[in-house]
């Protein structure tokens, strides 16, 4: 990963995943080991950044196209997150714009980053042909989809059905970015995060 105490500016850093791959946990354990080196980081979710309800659900409640294509507002992430921390950004961002269980756009107040700083981002689809060339480190956390079902119904109380039309939006969503753009081929690192306790690196660049 490159150090922004050498560049001088900051490092964009994806953590990506299936739903349920723990990208979140991760992310957050990144940012906490980064802080004990003496990192500045800031830490955001695209998860902040999903899209109205009216647009998700244009192609249907349970359509695996629309979860692939519609979930997110791409250009207010890379708005209010992506190009402020890029070289010559504003350091000025936004962590959030909209709150899905509720669907209110939110205004949250700016905030200004430092440029000696890491920038980790956490979600699903961050290697994106729209996104990929933005991040300076990125991650892809690979897990099988029956453990990642496990998972959603433990911290969800998603149904245990994998065939279930709720279930198979997200997974066949998922399977479509998974085909068109390879994020394990296109990560800077990859790692098996099968089992939480003992995450194993498979790949990196």
């Amino acid at each position: 990963m490159p150090d922004p105490a050498v560049s001088g500016v900051p490092v964009r850093v994806a953590v990506d995943g299936v739903d349920g791959a723990g990208k979140t946990v991760f992310a957050d354990e990144l940012a906490a080991t980064l802080q004990t080196m003496g990192r500045e980081v800031v830490r955001v979710s695209i998860d902040g950044f999903h899209a109205v309800e009216a647009r998700r659900h244009a192609r249907g409640r349970l359509s695996p196209e629309g979860f692939w294509l519609d979930s997110y507002d791409y250009a207010a992430f890379e708005r209010h997150v992506l190009a402020p921390f890029a070289p010559g950004g504003s350091r000025i961002y936004r962590s959030a714009v909209h709150d899905v269980d509720t669907d209110a756009v939110l205004d949250t107040a700016e905030q200004t980053a430092p440029d000696e700083c890491v920038l980790v981002v956490d979600g699903i689809f961050l290697h994106r042909d729209e996104l990929r060339a933005m991040w300076d480190f990125s991650l892809f956390l690979d897990v099988d989809f029956a453990t990642a079902l496990a998972r959603m119904v433990h911290r969800d109380g998603a149904s245990p059905d994998g065939q279930d039309p709720r279930n198979r939006r997200y997974s066949e969503g998922q399977q479509l970015y998974l085909a068109a753009c390879h994020p394990a081929d296109r990560a800077s690192m990859v790692i098996d995060n099968n089992d939480f306790s003992q995450p194993v690196i498979r790949r990196r660049l």
